[in-house]
């Protein structure tokens, strides 16, 4: 069995895999896009924020986007886990942060788990956010069992 190390949070930040993860979860997409039914107009890797249907943008100004989104949410892991973290939980947990939300995530029974001690359980719950507007997303089903994968450091 393989030791995990675990790092107070603040200590922590999203690993050029864990980067490179999310980039690859997200996909490239260069027009504003709704990526599910009942989801929000979307474009680059990812990004929400203020986005507009017909809205284009250039890789090169995507990835910048994705590297501030990215903060938000390493920003978002690290004010609300307030226990140690493996590298691969935290990669984790910010690439769930980064798809659903700070306040989604930090409001998670997943958060609350995780700060009562309950690793594992924790990390359990990440398989549990595969929907939008009430339905299961199979590309969501399939990011949350590699997320599971990284949290559980498999």
């Amino acid at each position: 069995m393989k030791l995990k190390t675990r790092v107070v949070v603040g200590g922590l930040s999203l690993t050029l895999a864990g980067l490179y993860a999310v980039a690859k979860f997200e996909g490239f997409e260069p027009q504003a896009y709704i990526p599910v039914a009942g989801d929000v107009p979307t474009i680059g890797f990812g990004h929400t924020e203020g986005v507009q249907m017909g809205q284009t943008i250039t890789k090169e100004a995507a990835l910048t986007l994705l590297r501030e989104d990215v903060r938000t949410a390493e920003d978002a892991v690290r004010s609300c886990v307030k226990v140690p973290l493996t590298q691969g939980e935290m990669n984790a947990y910010t690439s769930l942060a980064f798809n659903i939300g700070r306040t989604a995530f930090c409001g998670s029974t997943l958060v609350r788990k995780l700060n009562s001690g309950d690793y594992a359980g924790a990390c359990e719950e990440i398989l549990r956010w595969h929907f939008v507007a009430g339905e299961s997303v199979p590309g969501l089903v399939n990011r949350r069992e590699a997320e599971f994968k990284m949290c559980m450091g498999e």
